[in-house]
């Protein structure tokens, strides 16, 4: 039985990138918002954006951070990690800086997203970066980089699930 995923990704750079791995058909996830869609969103304010987003986790077992060049402290990035982690869902990165856009190109590889949080891990405080894992496929052509997150996206997943109910926060 496929996950029910959520996918955190910064938008207007990274739709292309992102469709790719939400399109793979290894996972059931979250339907994508429409340019209108979204622009209909956003015109309720921050308010109205959360419970969008809130409405977007309903029911999911893990969110995945489609990592790109911009990914890392953009607002709505971190508040979609802080309720996915707050909610108890897995959650794991995924860099896509080598998937191609639709303009045939790739990016640079952003940071890490979960570097901007701590976590209390026996006892200490630690970067969530230590504890949630951030893969980036070896490869730099973009039809491997696609390959490798298609042949191991749902162990991933399956292993941030299993990080996260092992983790008592």
């Amino acid at each position: 039985m496929a996950r029910k995923t959520f996918f955190s990704f910064h938008y207007v750079p990274d739709n292309w990138r992102a469709s790719q791995v939400r399109n793979m058909g290894v996972l059931e996830g979250n339907p994508p918002a429409s340019d209108n869609a979204w622009e209909e969103v956003t015109k309720g304010g921050d308010a109205a954006i959360e419970r969008w987003i809130a409405g977007q986790m309903a029911g999911r077992t893990a969110a995945v951070v489609l990592i790109g060049s911009g990914t890392k402290g953009r607002k709505w990035i971190k508040h979609e990690i802080r309720k996915a982690w707050g909610d108890g869902l897995g959650v794991l990165g995924v860099y896509i800086h080598h998937l191609r856009d639709r303009n045939e190109q790739q990016s640079r590889k952003g940071g890490n997203p979960f570097d901007d949080f701590t976590l209390q891990k026996n006892g200490q405080t630690v970067s969530m970066s230590s504890v949630v894992k951030a893969y980036d496929p070896p490869f730099t052509v973009s039809t491997s980089a696609y390959a490798h997150i298609k042949n191991n996206l749902t162990d991933w997943i399956e292993e941030a699930v299993t990080i996260r109910k092992n983790h008592k926060s």
